[in-house]
């Protein structure tokens, strides 16, 4: 009875999640575009519905609702479907969805060529193992923990990526010391200039016309041999315009204009930058953003330190804050009351804005590359990598536990190694958090356009 009870519990929160998931899809990704296809809406829906439920999980571990039994069967049968989902069922679909696209394609070589890539897809996953410390095929092909594992090494990627690039990006948004001071003066003194460059290029482009119109002309006139000598010196004509210099110029003024714009927005994004820090949230997340980068340094001190020493930890930071206070401050509180309490809080943060965060950065993604007719494709792909980022967030989340609540998990994903996600995290998160602080600080070197540049 109570199994049966846990279920209902279970079910009806994963209704909860489809709903959500169905509502994210109508409301914020596809409220531009029409719905075309349901069985996309579906898909991802699943797939979110699904994903929340392994965080569900964890959450429900730590508060100890239902059932340890009928915990483990939610977390070996969430994680099958979910496996389900990102190996079998959204690789199919988007396989045939860019197949049947192909126009040249006949319908009776879509499904041949469709099975063909899933079969490719399913053997790059496989050799994804190779150059890891993965489980051994003497664990079984077909089961969870195989699935996890390399699913493991995509999601942890995406993650570290995703929060190395955050990591920096958030102080660099917030924080007023990155806001370049810009004037209506510098606003107002580029824009002539690109007024100026734009005349100039149109003033070309007419010549460089009334040049080739006034060369047909001139070769309409011309007969026999003249004709043939008339078309080697074609591109240099005694009396007219040098239309190759005219390209040139052309050229040189386009790419000109096209980095001029740039700058323009760029300066119009600081002046609004400048506004919004004057603010009273500008203000707050000024000082959250120091906050930000103090933990960003932190933090990549920390990836650099488990790197060199090839450490990983060994405690989730709750139970190692509270010792430290028990132990070295003479604290006298109740360990194991707080730390429950604590830990769930910790990881009620941790989920939301992991929901949050990729929820938005698959917002602003799809939009930037989405059209009308590729729209559904795209989904498709998102739901793939949110797939696999949720699958992954369980296997670094594990260690922000404390040890009596990873017990389940471990049994359900059995001999995974662990330790290799944890530093593989550290060594994509250190690169793409770097690799983000060159690229901003490169973006930041001010570009001057002179009068030099417009002669």
């Amino acid at each position: 009875m109570e199994f049966f009870e846990d279920c209902i519990i279970v079910f009806v929160s994963q209704l909860l999640f489809f709903a959500g998931g169905w509502w994210f899809f109508v409301k914020q990704l596809f409220k531009n575009y029409e719905i075309r296809h349901i069985s996309v809406q579906l898909i991802f829906s699943v797939t979110f519905a699904l994903s929340i439920t392994m965080f569900e999980l964890i959450i429900f571990e730590i508060l100890g609702v239902l059932e340890s039994s009928s915990r483990y069967f939610h977390w070996r049968l969430g994680l099958t479907l979910l496996l389900l989902m990102v190996i079998a069922v959204i690789p199919l679909y988007i396989f045939y969805s860019i197949v049947h696209s192909i126009t040249f394609v006949s319908e009776k070589w879509v499904r041949i060529i469709t099975m063909s890539c899933w079969l490719a897809f399913l053997y790059g996953l496989w050799r994804i193992g190779d150059p890891f410390p993965l489980l051994s095929v003497s664990h079984g092909i077909f089961t969870i923990e195989q699935g996890v594992s390399r699913i493991g090494v995509i999601g942890v990627t995406v993650m570290a990526i995703l929060s190395g690039f955050g990591a920096v990006n958030c102080p660099y948004q917030s924080m007023t010391y990155f806001i370049r001071p810009v004037s209506q003066i510098d606003i107002i003194t580029l824009e002539r200039r690109l007024l100026l460059t734009v005349d100039m290029l149109t003033n070309k482009k007419k010549r460089m016309a009334l040049e080739k119109h006034r060369r047909n002309k001139t070769h309409q006139t011309k007969t026999g041999l003249w004709n043939m000598l008339s078309s080697a010196v074609n591109r240099v004509d005694v009396g007219g315009e040098n239309i190759t210099q005219l390209r040139m110029e052309i050229d040189g003024l386009e790419e000109l204009l096209r980095h001029m714009f740039l700058e323009v927005n760029y300066l119009k994004n600081m002046q609004e930058r400048q506004k919004w820090s004057k603010t009273l949230q500008g203000r707050y997340f000024n000082v959250i953003g120091h906050f930000f980068s103090v933990y960003c340094l932190w933090k990549i001190l920390i990836c650099t330190v488990n790197i060199i020493f090839d450490r990983v930890g060994k405690k989730d930071p709750v139970t190692r804050g509270f010792e430290i206070a028990v132990h070295w401050c003479g604290f006298d509180i109740d360990l194991a009351f707080w730390n429950q309490h604590i830990s769930f809080l910790l990881v009620g943060c941790i989920v939301v804005t992991s929901i949050r965060g990729l929820l938005l950065t698959l917002t602003k993604f799809f939009y930037r590359i989405s059209s009308s007719k590729s729209s559904n494709i795209i989904v498709l792909i998102l739901a793939q990598i949110m797939g696999m980022y949720f699958c992954s967030s369980v296997l670094l989340m594990r260690m922000n536990m404390p040890a009596e609540y990873r017990v389940i998990i471990t049994q359900v994903l059995g001999n995974l190694h662990f330790n290799f996600y944890h530093r593989w995290f550290d060594v994509i998160f250190l690169v793409s958090a770097l690799s983000t602080i060159i690229v901003l600080y490169l973006s930041q070197k001010p570009t001057n356009y002179g009068h030099s540049s417009l002669q």
